[in-house]
């Protein structure tokens, strides 16, 4: 069987993945008033089975491919580490031979995005970053589909992110390069994305210190939650971070049209007010559908039935 891994978005370039958008929006068109456990009419991926593999909670990514995999006709096997036997020594290496044998993809969500290529490196199905400590791929393609599902086209964006240089600022940076709109990070210092991260964005990245000046213009203003999972809860990162925290009125600094993105959970006061969250703005519900959707372009894309 011919596969692709999904490790990163370069994994699939620009062409990849304008093909898995197209194909999001038209499987998502063709759904309107199914229910939701319902297959695809021709439910592309049926017999095949997803192992997803969590080695950090989850509330998006595990329901969204869970049902992604059953809406192409497919199943599931969910794993985690304190049941099985990666939490208690097995190497990566190995378990990726085992799940080959069967399962027909792996999605993988882990602290370590080592762990992720060694899974790669020696399974022999498709392999599916659902989050690792250095990018988020799969958060970003639904970002992108919701974008353009509010009428946006992505060449010229200009997409301001607020907060922590963590690593879906890293995915949104590298999406910019590759479909060709600007980025612009507001982080205080010491928050900042790497380097390696802001080079991805092949000149389309750039970072500043003021939050307005981030904003100024944007079409599109994201943010997320400033104490990741596994962190302790760090008053002094939280001092850092007020300044940057999404309000009203930095959004009227913004396109009047602009809208707010937000990866979820949110920390609601933290890096984000009620009243943009849940405001005329805000297309935080339709983005977190969408990871469903982009997810199942994703698994075909993978597979070779697209792109």
């Amino acid at each position: 069987m011919t596969y692709r891994n999904f490790l990163d978005l370069s994994d699939a370039g620009p062409d990849g993945i304008a093909a898995m958008l197209n194909d999001a929006l038209d499987r998502k068109a063709a759904r309107a008033g199914f229910a939701k456990g319902r297959a695809d009419a021709d439910a592309p991926l049926a017999g095949h089975t997803l192992a997803m593999v969590f080695e950090k909670n989850s509330t998006r990514t595990r329901v969204s491919f869970d049902m992604a995999i059953r809406q192409l006709g497919g199943s599931s096997v969910v794993l985690d580490s304190g049941t099985t036997q990666l939490g208690r020594g097995e190497t990566v290496a190995d378990t990726a031979r085992v799940l080959s044998g069967y399962c027909d993809a792996i999605m993988v969500r882990t602290d370590d995005h080592a762990k992720l290529i060694e899974m790669a490196d020696y399974a022999s199905v498709p392999v599916i970053n659902g989050l690792t400590d250095a990018s988020h791929p799969c958060q970003i393609m639904a970002d992108l589909l919701t974008i353009i599902e509010s009428g946006r086209s992505l060449p010229g964006l200009k997409v301001a992110w607020l907060g922590d240089g963590n690593n879906v600022l890293a995915s949104i940076i590298e999406a910019g390069a590759l479909m060709q709109f600007d980025v612009v990070a507001a982080c205080p210092q010491g928050f900042q994305p790497s380097d390696a991260d802001v080079a991805r964005g092949q000149g389309r990245a750039r970072v500043v210190g003021d939050p307005r000046e981030a904003v100024e213009g944007a079409d599109i203003i994201v943010t997320d939650t400033w104490i990741s999972m596994g962190q302790a809860h760090a008053d002094t990162k939280l001092a850092a971070m007020m300044p940057y925290q999404v309000t009203a009125d930095l959004m009227a600094a913004a396109k009047p049209d602009a809208k707010f993105l937000h990866c979820l959970p949110a920390h609601r006061g933290e890096e984000v007010t009620d009243e943009v969250i849940d405001g005329p703005q805000s297309l935080i519900w339709p983005e977190a559908e969408n990871r469903l959707h982009a997810q199942k372009s994703v698994l075909r894309w993978c597979f070779g039935q697209i792109g």
